[in-house]
């Protein structure tokens, strides 16, 4: 993802991210995915030590696969397709940039890629657009899991900016995110959420979803016994929002956007100063005006921390698994190295914030940004965007760490887009320059995948 802009709030150092393993006493935040609860931890600061997964997570190390393009583990292979500026099914080159990504089960037993493609200005790389001076969106790839090759791509939203993260809904669409905020001198306001339905065979009609809130979007996550959505916000200074739909399988039909706060501690600093295994009473407080008549990148914020609500580090990946959301705040803590949260819902009452991970030093894990869940046993892969030559790690259930893929070159550009087919055979995931989308496939069984 891209880095962060100025902005007029506090922020706390640069994208980075966790290696290790919790303070003793405190259980993996990816125990927490197979249904374990946090245990407290002894009383002081969040500590970590390094802990690697012994023989690579079972898989081995890694090594040059088959095409020499990717370092895979023994008996792994890939494909790679998706390429920047090949053309699409109409004709359109693909567009560069290529960021977060879903798949999504096709009525015809193909695979269908939604894709975000992280580009700023225009011109518009299709129509209808939502600007047509703005070169983001999305593309949507139909891909043979039998054949394992591409069978067609095309566009499928055009004219954001910047769609970095998003995430998938259990309705099958894709929510592409804007990670910007430019202000209304410009001829068309940007930083909105977007829905892409997975079976559109063409380019939808861009439609904002304002109720949503206007901010630096990064990542959503959504539960699927409640259809609220969950939202992260790419700043120094952010907040981690929810939103009620009025309708949950029609999001445009607006709702109510709220940040959340900690009961009884209004303004709560989250970013130091943190124990890991505490847990931390949530409240949300409303956000009066989500979509403000502002030039402001953190109005949205302001009126949140304004009503009390709490502070995060460059909140960043979300997903949803076990009845818990699980956020990356990949600046925060007391090393400025990363955090990992988890959001417990809890009924009528606003449920509960547990810190499970702060990272304390960078060298098996930097600036892990998309993240996804392995439906074969709830390890979790996670892409780095950091300085130097950036991987695929694994995390397992028990809060090891591992490589899973790395490119076999000096391109040192981030990696996107971790997903696996639902299935859990293929796991795909996203170079962003000079972009290219692989597929890797090989005997998942034999480790924490």
């Amino acid at each position: 993802m891209t880095k962060p802009q100025a902005e007029t709030g506090d922020g706390v150092g640069r994208r980075a991210f966790l290696r290790g393993s919790a303070a003793a006493g405190a259980a993996s935040a990816f125990l927490g995915l197979m249904g374990h609860t946090a245990q407290a931890a002894p009383a002081g600061r969040a500590q970590a030590r390094p802990e690697q997964a012994a023989d690579n997570g079972g898989y081995g190390p890694l090594q040059p696969a088959p095409g020499g393009e990717l370092l895979l583990p023994a008996g792994f292979t890939y494909v790679a397709f998706g390429h920047t500026g090949t053309p699409m099914s109409d004709g359109t080159p693909t567009p560069g940039r290529h960021d977060g990504m879903a798949a999504f089960d096709g009525d015809d037993g193909m695979i269908r890629l939604v894709r975000n493609h992280e580009q700023s200005e225009g011109p518009a790389f299709t129509t209808p657009s939502y600007d047509p001076l703005a070169a983001g969106g999305t593309t949507t790839m139909v891909f043979d899991p039998k054949e394992m090759a591409l069978v067609n791509t095309h566009p499928s939203l055009s004219g954001t900016i910047r769609n970095c993260a998003g995430g998938p809904t259990p309705s099958g669409t894709w929510l592409t995110c804007e990670e910007t905020f430019t202000g209304l001198n410009q001829p068309t306001p940007h930083g909105y959420v977007f829905e892409v339905p997975a079976d559109a065979d063409g380019p939808v009609d861009p439609v904002p979803y304002k109720q949503m809130g206007r901010f630096v979007h990064e990542a959503v996550a959504v539960d699927p016994a409640t259809g609220i959505v969950y939202e992260t916000e790419d700043r120094g200074s952010s907040g981690f929002y929810r939103f009620l739909p009025n309708d949950r399988d029609d999001l445009g039909a607006g709702g109510r956007l709220q940040m959340l706060a900690i009961k009884d501690r209004p303004r709560y600093d989250t970013r130091i100063g943190q124990h890991v295994g505490r847990t931390l009473p949530v409240e949300w407080v409303d956000i009066a005006d989500p979509d403000p008549d502002s030039s402001d990148s953190l109005a949205v914020f302001y009126q949140g921390r304004d009503a009390g609500g709490a502070t995060f580090a460059r909140l960043e990946g979300a997903w949803y698994a076990n009845g818990s959301i699980f956020i990356n705040s990949t600046s925060g803590g007391d090393a400025g190295l990363g955090q990992v949260w988890e959001y417990r819902p809890r009924g009528n009452s606003g449920g509960q914030l547990v810190l499970v991970y702060e990272s304390t030093d960078p060298d098996l894990l930097q600036s892990p940004d998309n993240i996804c869940v392995s439906p074969n046993t709830g390890g979790l892969v996670l892409c780095e965007d950091g300085g130097g030559r950036d991987l695929l790690r694994g995390v397992t259930n028990r809060g090891q760490i591992f490589d899973v893929a790395a490119l076999n070159s000096s391109n040192t550009s981030e990696l996107a887009g971790a997903t696996f087919s639902s299935d859990g055979k293929i796991l795909f995931f996203n170079v962003q320059s000079p972009g290219v989308t692989y597929a890797v496939t090989g005997p998942w069984e034999k480790g924490a995948l």
